[in-house]
């Protein structure tokens, strides 16, 4: 174990200013399971941070941070597949690109997905039309309770639009300690995503998919040692079959995909539509170049963040009448906040 100081700013890719009770690094199981039981035994809450990349830490965290670093990638060849076992604190990029030099493909779609492979799952992580589920044959984790470690199957993770299990019923004295995932030889390049539709489906390589998506996403979404962001704030909504028809017809050009049944639109061109594309408050400001992301643009405090989300989500939800989700973790002084105690319809007004 190692225990640094207690400032949380380099340990959010925001990089508010705040701080913790203790921030512990992990390399184990046993060290894990050993912190949490000091701290639980006190009643001192406790936080789990990968990369730290989708948490606004909105005041001092009364608790123990603690860092995982379990470490650790098996592979297994099959005639047909590869099974991957990779421990929950493997950085996801550094595991795609991995994957890659190993002559195994499928997971380069997912290429620059910042944070650590145990909030893989627990997001569901998708970009440009992969999405995790399609390779996660289970997921490991441990019952801090008892100690005992549960695999889950893929079908157990109930996996959903940047949703899983891991965000309700296995969210409270659960640990994510390890990811499997099957990922199949015959490889088929998926370029679905708009982005990708000029690449030739019949010359491309697992490598021109990668580094293409590689500059797209560096494009996008601003370094956060430069400009502190968490990559999207919010998900793009989903909305019933009877809004979405009654929004085309009041917006013709809303862009939007049909998926079970109903409307995804873009949360980006929604804020656009809003003009708050450059909206400053603070040392906060909605990012020029994509209107989702909300950067430390100078020493941004975590009310200045806020507020700019919560000017979104209003601007937004009286326009459209939607009502956008957050996707980062929302952390206050004793743990993780339902964003809904936060962002109300009659909050900002």
């Amino acid at each position: 174990m190692i225990i640094y100081k207690n400032s949380l700013k380099y340990f959010n890719t925001f990089g508010i200013d705040v701080t913790a009770l203790e921030i512990i690094k992990i390399e184990n199981i046993n060290e894990l399971y050993y912190i949490w039981k000091k701290n639980h035994l006190k009643s001192v809450p406790y936080i789990i941070l990968g990369g730290g990349s989708n948490v606004l830490f909105l005041d001092n965290f009364k608790g123990i941070v603690i860092l995982n670093r379990l470490k650790g990638i098996n592979i297994n060849e099959h005639k047909n597949y590869w099974n991957l076992h990779v421990c929950s604190g493997e950085n996801w990029h550094q595991l795609v690109k991995y994957t890659i030099k190993k002559g195994i493909f499928g997971l380069e779609n997912l290429a620059l997905i910042p944070g650590c492979v145990g909030s893989a799952p627990i997001q569901n992580i998708s970009a440009y039309g992969v999405s995790l589920k399609k390779f996660c044959k289970y997921v490991d984790v441990i019952n801090l309770l008892n100690k005992k470690i549960i695999r889950l199957s893929n079908i157990k993770c109930n996996f959903q639009y940047r949703s899983s299990i891991f965000k309700h019923s296995y969210r409270n004295n659960y640990v994510i300690i390890a990811l499997g995932m099957t990922i199949p030889k015959k490889w088929k390049p998926n370029l679905n995503y708009k982005d990708l539709n000029y690449l030739n489906f019949n010359t491309v390589t697992p490598y021109e998919i990668f580094n293409h998506i590689c500059k797209i996403r560096k494009n996008k979404i601003p370094n956060p040692k430069i400009y502190g962001n968490v990559g999207s704030f919010f998900k793009n909504p989903l909305v019933s079959n009877k809004l979405g028809t009654q929004l085309l017809k009041n917006f013709p050009n809303i862009p939007y995909i049909m998926k079970n049944n109903a409307f995804k639109f873009s949360a980006a061109w929604l804020i656009d539509q809003c003009n708050l594309k450059g909206y400053i408050k603070g040392g906060a400001m909605i990012y020029s170049k994509h209107s989702l992301i909300i950067i430390n643009k100078f020493k941004a405090t975590s009310n200045d963040i806020l507020y700019i989300a919560m000017k979104i989500y209003y601007c937004v939800g009286n326009k459209f009448g939607i009502w956008l989700e957050p996707e980062v973790r929302i952390i206050g002084s004793l743990g993780e906040i339902n964003p809904s105690s936060i962002f109300s319809h009659n909050y900002f007004k």
